[in-house]
């Protein structure tokens, strides 16, 4: 051992990890020695959260992906094991005891019945998700290398920890110089964690942040293949249009370049159709959001979208992106008597802006609505559309941000159709939040249902189907699957009242909430939130036709229109 190891260790939880394995060593001999001096404790904990790793969550998951969760959670098992011993030589007022060569041998037999169980649960549920959501996808080779990849997790997030130790270790030596012992390891412990948390959210984050902006804002200069410069002057980006084709960005060359035309309308309902317009602005319009709103708004008025029956403020997601399904949809049920006003604020794609562009979000949410809405309230009342605001993920974040309420909602729009909102929207958790009693958070019922409603398949009816639905209509697409909607810093330590309620439709009656590993586990299912069939997880298309229809309450759609409609928005071979 080296020779600082023979001085005092200063107090704390992480020293005594130290003790207890220096003190096992000479007992356990050469498993010792071979594992980095692991603590029994820590294995206990370590064995305990990872094992739990394997219960279900809201989506399948792979094999990597489900090591990744196994090593982190064992990670912090591991640390819980260390502390718990601790706390408990502490109360108990005795210094660690060597760990015997049998107390070893228990805890390898035991790790291998129990991780071996939970493996074998582990792929049946995974198999139970996968058929509850049509998922067809299985590789054998990543799911025997689940082990092999959480035990890698493991042991580096066990050497950085080990790493900040000794770091911590070596500020507190040269502290006592001039402290006394207790007040240097509080000290150095301070420094530590302010030092990790710097590098952490400063300068890993904002690296990697950067790096991801720079790459995107490479791939925002294509346009999509099959898309083309609209000939059109009700397109941004068209003929005569304020705003020039290569400033749209990626996204927005899909959004004006693209989508139904007059005659794929009048096609479709048999009737007389207008050509849609769509106006947009990009990163590369304007360098701020409010003038790029108002260079979006002044493009929308060239093009008379304020003319139009129907009008539609959509806030994106973070690299622009407009869900061709939802503007579709809105289109179709308007016989094409309809403009759409959209504008990016971002490069980075959704689930990344998710995390790190959220006040971008409401900036933009904010100051495209306000644009429409001072151009819009200054028509005389008999000449002006409906005015209607949708956005999906980020985009609902967004679009909440500028309106204070239900009343705020009801008096200055005719509808709102918001689609996987994220869990932090201010709006949907105040909705949400204080929903009528007795009514479940995946479906609840806020205030009887007379302004704002909620439901995962509007096909079946949305609830209160026995109250009014007067007035200005405000409906909540959200998928009891979706990560996106559930996922919170508070799932670490505290259980939601969706996880302790009857589960939806397409989530397993054994999700149950465990501290730490179901933050982990929803925290997982974020990136992939979108790579499952329609009507699951983040994904929202077919259910965009009957939430418009409920929202707009068109005239001229049966049953038998709608079916086909969801054909045509998201067909289903």
């Amino acid at each position: 051992m080296s020779p600082d190891l023979h001085q005092p260790p200063p107090e704390g939880p992480p020293d005594s990890e130290e003790a207890e394995s220096e003190g096992a060593e000479p007992a356990a001999g050469f498993w010792q020695r071979r594992s980095l001096s692991l603590t029994l404790p820590g294995c206990w904990g370590a064995l305990l959260l990872a094992c739990l790793s394997f219960t279900p969550s809201l989506l399948p998951r792979g094999g990597v992906l489900q090591g990744l969760i196994c090593g982190i959670s064992a990670a912090i098992g591991y640390g819980l094991g260390v502390v718990a011993a601790y706390v408990w030589r502490a109360f108990a007022d005795r210094e660690a005891r060597s760990a015997s060569p049998g107390s070893w041998r228990v805890l390898i037999i035991c790790a291998i019945v129990l991780f071996g169980l939970s493996f074998g649960f582990g792929q049946y549920w995974q198999h139970e998700i996968r058929q509850l959501m049509g998922v067809t996808d299985y590789n054998l080779l990543t799911t025997l290398a689940c082990p092999f990849v959480a035990a890698l997790v493991f042991w580096l997030l066990l050497l950085a920890g080990r790493g900040l130790r000794r770091l911590y270790r070596w500020i507190a030596r040269h502290l006592r110089r001039w402290i006394g012992p207790r007040a240097a390891g509080v000290v150095g412990w301070v420094v530590v964690a302010g030092l990790a948390w710097a590098l952490v959210s400063g300068v890993l984050l904002a690296g990697f942040v950067n790096a991801a902006n720079e790459a995107f804002s490479l791939r925002d200069t294509e346009t999509p293949e099959g898309v083309h410069q609209p000939t059109s002057t009700l397109r941004s980006g068209g003929p005569g249009s304020l705003v020039p084709w290569d400033s749209l960005g990626r996204q927005g060359r899909a959004f004006t370049g693209d989508g139904p035309s007059a005659a794929d309308i009048g096609t479709f309902t048999h009737r007389p159709a207008q050509e849609p317009v769509r106006a947009y602005a990009g990163l590369a319009t304007s360098d701020d959001a409010e003038s790029r709103a108002e260079r979006a708004v002044a493009d929308l008025e060239r093009a008379g979208g304020f003319q139009r029956a129907n009008l539609l403020v959509m806030t994106t997601t973070g690299s622009g992106w407009v869900d061709p399904a939802a503007v579709d949809s809105f289109e179709y049920l308007g016989d094409g008597d309809a403009a759409t006003v959209a504008m990016q604020y971002s490069y980075l794609p959704s689930w990344l802006s998710y995390l790190v562009d959220q006040s971008k979000a409401r900036e933009a949410g904010r100051e495209l609505f306000d644009a429409v809405y001072d151009v819009w309230s200054k028509l005389p009342q008999d000449q002006r559309p409906r005015l209607f605001v949708a956005g999906e993920s980020l985009g609902s974040f967004g679009g909440e941000t500028a309106f204070s309420g239900e009343y705020d909602l009801r008096n200055r729009t005719a509808g709102t159709l918001f689609a996987g909102p994220p869990n932090f929207n201010t709006l949907f958790r105040e909705f949400s939040d204080h929903r009528d009693g007795g009514s479940p958070e995946i479906e609840p019922v806020y205030r009887q249902g007379r302004t704002v409603r909620f439901t995962d398949d509007p096909t079946t009816g949305i609830l209160p189907k026995d109250e009014p639905w007067n007035g200005t209509r405000v409906l909540y697409l959200m998928h009891p699957s979706d990560p996106i909607v559930w996922w919170s810093p508070d799932l670490a330590l505290s259980e939601p009242d969706w996880i302790g309620e009857a589960p939806g439709g397409d989530v397993l009656e054994e999700m149950v909430w465990i501290p730490f590993v179901t933050f982990w586990q929803v925290t997982a299912d974020l990136p992939f939130s979108t790579g499952v069939p329609d009507g699951h997880g983040h994904t929202y298309k077919a259910a965009y036709v009957d939430g418009w229809n409920a929202v707009m309450r068109p005239t001229g759609f049966t049953p038998q229109d709608l079916d086909r409609l969801r054909e045509v928005i998201q067909p289903s071979h």
